[in-house]
């Protein structure tokens, strides 16, 4: 292993597919896989032997794994790849719901599994193209199905649920400063405060938060974006 190569533990039943995530990894100078298991007892205690930077799961070993990610006796710092086999709605929501920190194809070509894997290993919340638009879709319903929260229940003011709104739909801190002509570091002064009266911990939590709460009117994505990053932090 390289010294700053991105360690990768794969964690699915099918040990086909293991194989074939080996071999498409090989030869890549940046990732190094350190190891496989095919069970969630195996993956719970591979991650707390070989604390690797990213796994690679199935769908049905995320819940675990993101036990062992949070849990109180352990440091396990893993961020994690949910693998479809298809964008399907209702597994790209569960795999966020389970603590996904992104979500791939589990066919993706190389280029495309390797810029997931290095989305999520910076700390970023990733999905690809067309799972992204099948994500906004599903948050429309939320938002025409769910009655919209009085302001008051959280103590938001008009500017922060402006902010929370732009978030939401996809914008920097950048671009919410510019729009807003405020600075970057203002930017991030109001989202440490929406944090604190919201309850949540990230940029993805606060963008789900506001969805199901109707605190926003959620645009399509930008037509030059190809995939959902959103970093996490204020």
């Amino acid at each position: 292993m390289t010294v700053n190569s991105i360690s990768i533990l794969i964690a699915h039943e099918l040990s086909a597919t293991r194989c074939e995530l080996r071999r498409t990894l090989a030869e890549e100078p940046e990732v190094t896989v350190v190891g496989e298991a095919d069970e969630a007892d195996e993956a719970m205690h591979m991650l707390e032997r070989l604390h690797p930077d990213v796994i690679l799961a199935d769908l049905p070993l995320t819940r675990k794994v993101q036990r062992a990610r949070t849990s109180a006796k352990n440091s396990v710092q893993v961020r994690i790849l949910v693998l479809l086999t298809a964008m399907e709605r209702g597994q790209i929501v569960d795999a966020f719901r389970l603590g996904a920190d992104g979500v791939a194809l589990r066919d993706a070509s190389q280029l495309v599994l390797l810029k997931s894997i290095r989305g999520v290993s910076a700390g970023t919340y990733w999905l690809e193209g067309e799972g992204a638009r099948v994500l906004v879709g599903v948050l429309r319903e939320v938002l025409s199905q769910q009655s919209r929260t009085a302001l008051t229940d959280y103590g938001l003011t008009p500017r922060e649920l402006e902010i929370v709104a732009k978030i939401a739909s996809g914008h920097s801190n950048r671009e919410v400063g510019r729009d807003f002509s405020i600075s970057e570091r203002t930017v991030k002064h109001h989202l440490t405060n929406i944090f604190s009266k919201v309850g949540v911990s990230n940029r993805l939590e606060l963008a789900l938060f506001a969805m199901n709460h109707r605190l926003e009117a959620l645009t399509a994505p930008r037509q030059s974006e190809s995939s959902l990053e959103v970093s996490g932090g204020a």
